[in-house]
């Protein structure tokens, strides 16, 4: 019986244990933000584009 108690408080404690829950939270954020990157591809590459375009522009006054 003692042997099964000692056997059961560390798996008991392995269970309590929170500390790859920011493992699992970091990841489900990366997918969430890799989804939302898949489904605006085209806003976001008109967007880079205007904008490298006004950077351009606006360097060629400058020299």
């Amino acid at each position: 019986m003692k042997k099964i108690r000692m056997m059961k408080e560390p798996m008991q404690n392995l269970f309590r244990d929170e500390a790859g829950i920011g493992v699992i939270e970091l990841v489900l954020i990366l997918v969430v933000l890799i989804g939302l990157v898949i489904i605006f591809k085209e806003q976001i590459t008109k967007l880079l584009e205007s904008i490298f375009k006004e950077i351009n522009s606006q360097s060629k006054e400058v020299y």
